[in-house]
């Protein structure tokens, strides 16, 4: 084979030319003469693994008879059958020799002795075989087979792309009844889809039919007009910094906007009815791919400059021809929702969110439940470009997203969500009820706020209290650090809306996936760096104001408790405490009347879990951040959808974490609440309230939701589940328990009302 870096070149070339291709078995067909080119040999064939008939078929082949194609062999049978079944690759010299060869006559594969087959496999699913074979006797390199093994990594997710698309042919696989992703906020929504895109990000802007091809033509030459003066000015203000080559990069931006040949190719896209920011799409990609597949590094440098070309006239185009429509019914979707999509869009018309990138448990998707409006996020298959205007089904409890469903799954959803409205009426008459099991023992709800709305519906659906406020929220809506009496007349209104029940404040906590545009956090891996109690201590002055904004904010009311994030020792709460106590002197010297607010930490890390009672001795209380200590513990990013089946509250060790968090806490007579999302979810909360946690905080949309469950067990009937699931040692099995628990207590249609529907 080749040496590395003429590998990697080749391996990357085949890549694009594939995914390129003008549909599935042309990409199939251009692979394979692709590869028996690059490894000289004789035969290369693909077999694509049809799940309803569990067969392999032959979609492609460059050296076996061509009227071969189309042949079906059972997953049990021969070489590519084993393949497929290991799941690893199989090398041998001399195939018919092997016990598991099977002679298949319409192949003409008789005179080929050498065999290499790989699997190709998407998310842990074989999606189809690879193989290579050659008359002579003969094992074939290392080389070939690491070749052939990184290859078939990349075009597995070509394969599952196409699969989920329904671009196989209807012959070969059959396109899914529904897209799975991770469901983020449970409900159902039905709706028309309207795809956004980030600001100047090519490759996110959707297909589009232009509405008049005449505004859609003179927006783009008026973009391209506007870019081209925006260089010049560049050029014109940096001429005396840079140095003559550096100067000329602009010239040359220019001279490509001066060339007729990409503006008019975008223009005749344009005419066939593609809007103009889709058409600048499809060009500079074009463009792009066929420079990045150029052997000479200099002109392979070229797609740089064309992409960056590219976003400059897209942002010009955005900046005036982006005004959505947006539909009584809108379902938004995009490849990763952001704050700012959600602010586009009308909340009396948003119905439901669909993100191809993100988790269950992003930001995003906590912002998504606390508004109730169901999500499914991690859709990695999703031609999300292709949707606009269509008909969607969001199934947010089971993460499902349907796309131009028939008829008959239209009817069933429309029937569910009824009953979905139904079932939330119903909660309503619970709002003034205490929140106790049928045995009289009582678990205070709490709730989790960052705006002034969530307090005020929190509040009308009878919160007890806060048990957490994200003070980061008013820091990250606006453009610079909220002064001390911006934030205390902010902190105020929640502490008053909800006294005298007590309102527990984090401090900033910043870092991770939450960030501030005018102070920007840059490193390699943020979930481990410079975030929560970190950056506060390191900048003493925002955390003494921030404190002394709060303290000010709870003159009279005195229903203020303070909570600091991130907290992994003793030393960090215990230079918090000194700041917190210096802040309260100053704040009673400018003559505010005070008491000293409780002050607790927040355990998300393993290393609080193991200094629990040390910790506890120096707070007033303690509360639990289930979403971040699940995944340090797991060592698993809550924003990755291609390991969220790792992230998992139900992992036996998560389950211990938290138990043993509760009892050392109790052990020093420290109250101990959770405020993740576990406590929101009602078979978690029941396994939370049976270890005796004292107060559960959640978004305001699941509060009735979980009393209304609490409302219907005992709490004997919890502990006994607790300590039936805690000798399990796996969280499938401990998930499919509860539930199990739950059904037979007639409660199964609570957790999930979609269940089993197909």
């Amino acid at each position: 084979m080749h040496a590395t870096g003429q590998m990697l070149n080749t391996l990357r070339r085949i890549v694009q030319e594939v995914s390129a291709a003008a549909d599935f078995n042309h990409s199939l067909a251009l692979l394979v003469e692709r590869v028996r080119e690059a490894l000289n040999t004789e035969v290369c064939s693909v077999y694509v693994f049809n799940r309803s008939t569990h067969q392999y078929v032959l979609m492609a082949t460059e050296g076996l008879h061509p009227q071969a194609i189309g042949i079906h062999i059972p997953y049990t049978q021969g070489l590519v059958g084993l393949v497929g079944s290991r799941e690893e690759p199989i090398n041998l010299d001399d195939a018919a020799s092997h016990p598991r060869y099977h002679y298949v006559k319409e192949t003409g594969e008789e005179r080929f002795q050498a065999f290499l087959g790989v699997p190709i496999v998407h998310h842990r699913q074989v999606k189809g075989v690879l193989v290579v074979q050659q008359q002579v006797k003969r094992r074939f390199s290392e080389a070939d087979e690491a070749f052939l093994v990184t290859l078939s990594a990349q075009l597995a997710a070509v394969m599952a792309h196409a699969e989920a698309t329904g671009k196989m042919s209807a012959a070969e696989a059959q396109p899914p009844l529904y897209f799975s992703g991770a469901g983020a906020a449970p409900g159902v929504a039905i709706g028309k889809a309207v795809v956004m895109s980030p600001k100047a990000q090519l490759e996110t802007v959707p297909d589009r039919h232009a509405d008049s091809i005449d505004t859609e033509i003179k927006a783009f030459q008026e973009a391209i007009q506007a870019t081209r003066e925006q260089l010049q000015e560049v050029s014109k203000r940096l001429f005396t910094e840079l140095r003559p080559e550096e100067h000329a990069l602009f010239d040359v931006y220019v001279q490509m906007l001066n060339d007729d040949t990409l503006g008019n190719e975008v223009i005749e896209k344009i005419k066939q009815g593609q809007w103009a920011q889709g058409a600048l799409r499809q060009v500079i990609l074009e463009y792009v791919q066929h420079f990045e597949m150029i052997e000479d590094s200099y002109l392979k440098e070229r797609a740089t400059d064309v992409r960056d070309l590219g976003t400059r006239v897209l942002a010009q185009l955005q900046s005036y021809t982006v005004k959505y429509d947006f539909p009584d019914n809108t379902i938004l979707v995009a490849e990763d929702i952001t704050p700012a999509m959600f602010a586009e869009v009308p909340e009396d018309k948003l119905r439901g969110l669909v993100s191809v990138r993100g988790s269950g448990n992003s930001h995003a998707a906590i912002l998504a439940r606390a508004r109730g409006i169901p999500t499914v996020m991690g859709m990695v298959d999703l031609p999300c470009k292709q949707l606009d205007g269509i008909t969607l089904i969001v199934d947010g409890y089971q993460g499902r997203l349907y796309t131009e469903p028939n008829s008959e799954i239209l009817a069933q959803y429309r029937r569910l969500a009824k009953e979905e409205q139904a079932m939330i009426r119903g909660f309503e008459s619970l709002k003034n009820l205490p929140s106790e099991t049928t045995d009289g023992h009582k678990l205070r709800l709490f709730v989790n706020t960052g705006l002034t709305t969530d307090s005020v519906r929190s509040r009308e659906r009878g919160a007890e209290g806060v048990g957490l406020y994200r003070t980061e929220v008013p820091f990250m809506m606006m453009d610079r650090f909220p002064s001390e009496q911006e934030q205390s007349d902010i902190y105020r209104q929640h502490l008053r809306t909800f006294a005298p029940d007590p309102v527990t404040m984090r401090t900033l906590d910043i870092g991770g996936d939450k960030s501030l545009n005018y102070f920007p956090i840059n490193e390699d891996n943020p979930f481990l760096g410079w975030r929560g109690i970190r950056v506060t201590l390191d900048h003493p002055e925002l955390f003494l104001q921030q404190v002394r904004a709060m303290l000010k904010a709870s003159l009279d009311l005195n229903n203020l408790h303070i909570m600091l994030p991130m907290i992994a020792s003793v030393t960090e709460v215990e230079e918090a405490g000194h700041l917190i106590f210096r802040a309260f002197r100053e704040v009673e010297e400018e003559g505010y009347q005070i008491q000293m607010p409780k002050v607790g930490v927040m355990v998300e890390v393993p290393a609080a879990v193991y200094q629990i009672k040390a910790l506890a001795k120096r707070v007033d209380f303690l509360s639990v951040g289930s979403n971040d200590l699940t995944q340090y513990l797991l060592a698993v990013d809550r924003n990755n959808p291609r390991v969220a089946d790792v992230y998992d509250s139900f992992h036996p060790s998560v389950l211990e974490a938290l138990d043993a968090i509760v009892r050392g806490a109790h052990e020093v007579c420290r109250p101990v609440s959770i405020c993740g999302e576990m406590a929101g979810n009602p078979a978690s909360a029941i396994i939370l309230m049976a270890m005796g946690y004292d107060m559960l905080s959640m978004n305001a949309t699941h509060l009735l939701w979980v009393k209304s469950v609490l409302r219907q067990v005992s709490l004997a009937w919890a502990q006994q589940l607790l300590a039936d699931i805690m000798v399990l040692d796996n969280a499938p099995l401990i998930r499919s328990t509860v539930e199990l628990a739950f059904e037979k207590a007639g409660l199964g249609r609570l957790l999930n009302p979609t269940k089993g529907l197909s």
